[in-house]
């Protein structure tokens, strides 16, 4: 053997080192992955909710300035600027927000407030589906979850 000369080193990883690192991470995405997606449903809920008591603020006001509720038969932005609100965009691309109101005379007034998931999220919302708001405050759901406190 020769002074000085050392053995030739490679330098890099070996393929069950970069195997191994891969399956740690498909692990970790497999994990995390559907945590994310619960994250952005309840996310998306959450805002339409918060725009369903927006309505219902509204709805009061129009019953102190016109004696009535009003109504939005189908939810289009037509029907929300004719009644001077804005639908927030999130809440617009998740959901379809429509307000039934009886106003018939002798009776008190009433109206639901209803959030029908739309696209993707009407996909991955089953266990909530559908959520209504009342003017006497009754909260409700149409889907799985076991009780409506789990989705509001």
């Amino acid at each position: 053997m020769q002074a000085g000369r050392h053995p030739r080193r490679e330098h890099g990883f070996t393929l069950i080192e970069l195997m191994i690192t891969v399956a740690v991470i498909g692990i970790l995405a497999a994990v995390a992955f559907p945590s994310y997606t619960q994250y952005i449903v309840r996310a998306n809920r959450s805002a339409a909710q918060s725009f369903m008591y927006t309505v219902a603020n509204r709805q009061e006001q129009s019953m102190l300035n016109a004696r009535s509720y009003f109504s939005v038969a189908t939810g289009t932005a037509a029907e929300w600027t004719a009644a001077s609100i804005t639908v927030p965009a999130e809440v617009q691309a998740n959901y379809v927000i429509t307000v039934a109101s009886d106003n018939t005379a002798g009776a008190p007034p009433t109206y639901t407030i209803t959030a029908t998931p739309s696209g993707v999220q009407a996909q991955r919302d089953t266990k909530c589906a559908n959520l209504t708001l009342a003017q006497d405050g009754a909260k409700g759901k149409s889907g799985s979850a076991p009780s409506v406190s789990a989705c509001w």
